[in-house]
Order: C-alpha cells, then sequence, then structure tokens
C-alpha cells in the first residue's frame, strides 16, 4: 500500500516566540489593571480586556508543542491530515490544528512461547524476540483501528494500540514460518532442506521478511527478529528425547564398531608380517571373533586362558 505521509510545511515558529507573546500579555493586563483605576468607567476597560487577554493567552498556548528526538507528531486540521511534524525543539503552530504524538523509538517485543506443528506435524514450543519501530506516521495513525486508541493523541495510549497490533501479527507470523520447516534433521526427509534448529541466521531473516509483510498496512518496521525459545511440546518431549539418545547411541556404536575392526585388522596383519604365528581361516575367525568382543563389550570382559593341550 502506497503511503499518504508528507512533511508539514504549513506555518510555524519558535515556540519561545509565543511564550514571549504570553509574558507580554499579561504585563499589559497588569498596566491595564493599574490604569483602570483612574478611570471613569474601570469596568467597561476590564470587562472588555481581561476576557480578550484570557482567551489570547489561550489562543497562543494551545499551539505551543515540544518534540524531543526519535519523536513526531502528524497535524490534522479539522479531520484533514495536513503532514506530519518532525523537526525537534519547542515550536508554534496554528492551535487549531489537533496534534497526534507518535514515537519512533525502537522498542522490543519478547512473544511468550507458543505451541504450533512444523512442517511434518510435530507440535512444537517455539518464541521469538521482536525489536519493531514506526517508520510511517500516517499509516501507524490513521490505516489501523483500536479501542486503545485515544482521540487527544496521547502517546502512551498509541503505542500501547501499536503494541497490541505487533503482538498479534508476530503470533501469525511466528504461525507461519514454524509451519514451514521442521524441528530438526530427524524429521527431515531431505538432508539439504533447513531445519528450524540448524537453519538459524535463515530461519530469522525470513521471519523478518515476514513480518514486514504483516507490519507494513500499520507503518511499522521489523528492525529485528529471532527466535530465542525451541522446543519439542511436552507431549512428545519424552519420546523425541528417547530417540535422540537412540540415535547418539548407534552413532557412537558404529565408530566402536570402526575402529575394533581396524584394530583386528592392524593385530592380523602384524601377526603375518612378523611371522609370530600361522592362522588358518577357522582360528583366524575364533581370533576376530574374540577381539571384536573384548573391543566393543561395553563391560570388562574376562579371558579364559588354555592351559591344556
Amino acid at each position: 500500500m502506497e503511503s499518504k505521509e508528507f512533511e508539514f510545511n504549513g506555518f510555524r515558529m519558535s515556540g519561545f516566540i509565543a511564550l514571549f507573546l504570553i509574558l507580554a500579555v499579561i504585563v499589559a493586563d497588569i498596566f491595564i489593571i493599574n490604569e483602570a483605576a483612574g478611570c471613569d468607567r474601570p469596568e467597561l476597560l476590564l470587562g472588555i480586556t481581561i476576557p480578550v487577554s484570557f482567551l489570547l493567552i489561550i489562543f497562543l498556548g494551545i499551539g505551543m508543542m515540544k518534540l524531543e528526538p526519535n519523536e513526531a507528531r502528524a497535524l490534522v486540521f479539522f479531520g484533514n491530515y495536513c503532514g506530519t511534524f518532525r523537526e525537534n525543539g519547542f515550536w508554534y503552530v496554528n492551535p487549531l490544528l489537533s496534534k497526534k504524538k507518535v514515537s519512533l523509538r525502537a522498542r522490543n517485543f519478547d512473544a511468550e512461547a507458543i505451541k504450533v506443528n512444523d512442517r511434518s506435524g510435530n507440535p512444537i514450543l517455539i518464541g521469538m524476540v521482536l525489536v519493531w519501530r514506526v517508520k510511517d506516521v500516517y499509516k501507524s495513525l490513521f490505516e489501523i483501528d483500536s479501542q486503545t486508541m485515544s482521540n487527544q493523541g496521547s502517546l502512551s495510549s498509541t503505542m500501547k494500540a501499536f503494541e497490541s497490533f505487533v503482538k498479534v501479527q508476530a503470533d501469525a507470523a511466528l504461525r507461519q514460518v514454524a509451519g514451514n520447516y521442521n524441528y530438526d534433521e530427524n524429521s527431515n526427509p531431505d538432508e539439504n532442506d533447513i531445519t528450524l534448529r540448524s537453519g538459524a541466521d535463515e530461519i530469522n531473516e525470513v521471519l523478518k521478511d515476514t513480518l514486514n509483510e504483516r507490519l507494513s498496512i500499520a507503518g511499522i518496521e521489523a528492525i529485528e527478529a529471532r527466535i530465542n525459545y525451541l522446543a519439542y511440546a511436552p507431549e512428545i518431549a519424552a519420546v523425541m528425547l528417547r530417540r535422540q539418545q537412540a540415535d547418539a547411541i548407534i552413532a557412537a556404536r558404529e565408530k566402536i564398531v570402526e575402529g575394533a575392526v581396524s584394530m583386528v585388522k592392524l593385530a592380523l596383519d602384524h601377526l603375518k608380517s612378523e611371522g609370530v604365528v600361522e592362522l588358518d581361516e577357522e582360528r583366524k575367525a575364533a581370533m576376530v571373533s574374540n577381539l571384536l568382543v573384548v573391543l566393543c563389550a561395553e563391560e570388562n570382559t574376562q579371558p579364559i586362558v588354555n592351559t591344556g593341550a
């Protein structure tokens, strides 16, 4: 959606000038009140001067506004958007303009872990941390609606509305991304595909792009998005742990057998090359069997020595 935001180019002046004018009006009122004592009809002079001065002070005071770094105000004239004011400092603008303040500072959102299904259908728990900020003031104020948005442009209520929108969209984006990938390599039929555990950087980048697509309608930008919690759901965690233990045991056994075979081969080659003993095929098979039992056994073996003929 194309942005309709533009910078405010209307009347503006330093707020200190307006403040000086207010003080000048107050001083003038004091002088007029003192002079009215010598007039024939002081009530007529005061009846005109005091209300006019009061209205002038209100008129000057309403138009003053202060902007700190990374803040902006959307100026609206009776429902007509007049632009976004971003210049820091103390300013005075048309007091008939309503000023909706928006913070442009970066904010953190820690999404609680939610239960989703990965691509293989396994229930998992996944959470993330999101860093976001308002990028387009017009979209953020006028493209989304919330019951918490204040008509007076209160900064706290406005940011709460943004946080509510970000929370809902972050939940939806996290579910979408998690459902497109497998949890780990064990549930991944294609070894070349990235998983939620192995492809952290790629997954985070996809999550960030997905969030920006969803948040762009509200003029909000996802600066960074990272998965900070990932685990199997409790109902299958024990089963998956046993599977991981089994995979670890198998891998360890394969390593042990590989080493045992190489050691048996080395022993047979040395016996033959050194001429220690000549073994027929039957005795070689028995020797290989005994060595494999000794090398692959989990407990220490107890050899039996034949002392007979």
